[in-house]
């Protein structure tokens, strides 16, 4: 059974961007992967000065809007590492939030698609054709949250034993 999800308050809310659960990144703070995303968006570029106004921002969606200004120039090479970026972020915070951690986990193997009408890059668009990145990167941290259990796990036995 495939795994929709979107917004906050809905089932699976926890995998939004909007999500309420603050990460910690080259020891800086941000209140959500949104805030963190937007940003980004603008590190190096002319339009640098924008980034502390969209951590500081009060919502993400304050936030999004902020990162989506068609008047602000992108870093140069956002096309090439803005999934890298978000795949950093939400591994960050599935990794920090323990309890969002084993919703994620416990997805199994489904497949996760973020249900959003209007965005055909990070999600499934209003018809279905979208390219689903963010429920792609949710499963690949899905996986590299179950290596790093199996890790711990295997690290735990090996130095329980007598050598």
């Amino acid at each position: 059974m495939t795994i929709y999800f979107y917004k906050v308050w809905q089932p699976f809310g926890c995998f939004s961007n909007f999500s309420p659960h603050g990460i910690e990144i080259h020891g800086i703070y941000w209140s959500t992967v949104e805030h963190y995303y937007q940003a980004q968006k603008f590190v190096g570029s002319v339009d640098a000065v924008i980034i502390p106004v969209i951590r500081a921002a009060t919502t993400p969606e304050e936030a999004a809007a902020l990162g989506r200004c068609s008047s602000r120039k992108l870093r140069s090479d956002w096309d090439l590492v803005k999934t890298q970026v978000m795949r950093e972020a939400v591994f960050k915070k599935f990794f920090t939030h323990t309890d969002i951690r084993e919703i994620l986990l416990n997805t199994g193997n489904e497949v996760l698609v973020e249900n959003s009408p209007t965005d055909y890059f990070w999600g499934c668009g209003a018809d279905n054709t979208g390219q689903n990145h963010l429920g792609k990167v949710l499963m690949s941290v899905r996986e590299d949250l179950r290596q790093l259990q199996l890790l711990t796990v295997f690290s735990v036995d090996c130095l329980g034993e007598k050598g």
